[in-house]
């Protein structure tokens, strides 16, 4: 059957040309995206560096995920998917629980996939972690420095051991003021220095960070040699113009080092906070894949990298295809599923509904409610059939399943008769459904 047209070559014609016309390069990049060309105007958006650097921490983070008994063979496999992105850093899970050879092999599979991939290990709380991480071929490590003077005692998990067993964990050298706790963390970074390796220093709860203790951790950080300074917002609490603000002061401070940041997604603006800090000199983004961390979570990579590429023009360096088959990775790695719109990688992420106006602009222009190609993500346009869903819809629906209407007439029929099931079931159909629903119409058109 041949549909019955809306809209003449010329019209489809003259609406292309409109559409170009409100399109400038850029921010048009045809089977890619289509964003507000005001993305791309530095009157509107400011001056934007030409690239950004993404460190996905989806193995550290899901230790703070409840329930996630993943095996390290599984884990294994997932940080390869995670490489094959071409993310330039990843964060590994911390020592703990792994002897030195299970560390190798964790370094020497991230460099057989990806040499340049930078791989970091965390949470080092002491020489003895930092020399493991050296002996394993880590590139990096991270030194956790706590946002307070003697309140950081409550993150540190030696006093609760001591404490349980009875003992007494106060001692000469128990950090009762913000100097000594800062002093602890540079004698770390300035060994983890003398090793040859790079030192990204996490300043912890930097929501609670007054301007002089701020400045006084950067003085004494930077003094000892780290080679990042990563603002982490635990309680997600900063605004994104917070998040400029300080990442901004902390580069006055120490214009020769990076400074990275870790935002929580606790409003929704875990992403935002990321653009708003690399617009004023961030350098790095700490997220992870379906932004998996404890409490509200993390940036997610996939929406996080698609932010900065499309609508900024940002380079990431991230091989997008691979975007959404790591999402879902991720879910049966973790337990934890995502919202079916996720951005980005949601199973529904780019699917509209089946109206007739949605469903058939597509063949007029396909980026015009998604501003981006699904397969730009690894993804897939979705088109279900639903009560709203007219005759145009059905017939693609039914060209789909291999099904030739004999005319508009039958199409009308078993769109009736559809619609009257959905009704009477409370349900949207099955593809076998309508192949059913369309052989009775046809047996009663014969």
């Amino acid at each position: 059957m041949e549909k019955p047209p809306v809209f003449t070559p010329e019209e489809v014609a003259r609406f292309r040309d409109e559409l170009r016309s409100r399109r400038t390069p850029g921010a048009y990049e045809p089977g890619r995206w289509s964003v507000s060309p005001l993305n791309r105007r530095t009157d509107v958006t400011g001056s934007l560096p030409t690239a950004v650097r993404l460190r996905d921490a989806t193995l550290r983070s899901v230790e703070t995920l409840p329930g996630v008994v993943a095996s390290a063979e599984a884990k294994r496999s997932f940080l390869r998917r995670v490489v094959r992105t071409r993310v330039p850093d990843v964060v590994t899970a911390g020592l703990a629980g792994r002897d030195d050879g299970a560390l190798r092999a964790e370094v020497n599979m991230v460099k057989d996939e990806n040499p340049d991939c930078r791989i970091v290990c965390p949470l080092m709380r002491s020489a003895e972690d930092v020399d493991r991480a050296a002996r394993a071929g880590y590139d990096a490590v991270q030194v956790w420095v706590q946002g307070f003077g003697e309140t950081s005692l409550i993150y540190q998990p030696a006093v609760y051991a001591a404490a349980w067993r009875g003992e007494e964990w106060r001692n000469p050298d128990t950090p009762r003021h913000r100097t000594a706790v800062l002093d602890t963390a540079a004698r770390l970074v300035r060994y983890a220095r003398s090793l040859g390796l790079d030192v990204i220093v996490p300043l912890l709860m930097v929501s609670y960070l007054t301007e002089d203790a701020h400045e006084e951790a950067v003085t004494a950080l930077t003094g000892a040699g780290a080679t990042e300074l990563t603002l982490f917002d635990g309680p997600g609490a900063m605004s994104p113009e917070a998040y400029a603000h300080l990442t901004h002061r902390t580069r006055t401070l120490a214009p020769d080092v990076e400074v990275g940041l870790h935002p929580h997604n606790t409003f929704g603006l875990a992403v935002a906070c990321a653009v708003a800090a690399v617009r004023v000199g961030a350098t790095a983004v700490e997220l992870s894949v379906n932004g998996y961390c404890g409490g509200p979570g993390n940036a997610d990579l996939a929406a996080t990298a698609l932010a900065f590429e499309a609508l900024y023009g940002i380079h990431t360096g991230i091989r997008t295809e691979l975007l959404t088959d790591l999402a879902r990775s991720g879910q049966e790695l973790t337990g934890y599923r995502t919202a079916w719109n996720h951005p980005v990688t949601g199973t529904h992420a780019f699917c509209w509904g089946g109206l007739d106006i949605i469903t058939q602009e597509t063949g007029i222009d396909p980026l015009l409610h998604n501003c981006l190609e699904p397969a730009l993500v690894g993804n897939e346009r979705r088109i279900p059939f639903t009560p709203d869903s007219g005759p145009f819809t059905l017939a693609d629906r039914l060209t789909t399943l291999g099904i030739d209407p004999a005319d508009p007439a039958a199409v009308d029929e078993l769109l009736v008769h559809a619609q009257e099931l959905m009704a009477r079931e409370g349900r949207l159909l099955t593809d076998e459904d309508l192949v059913t629903l369309s052989g009775v119409v046809a047996a009663r058109v014969r």
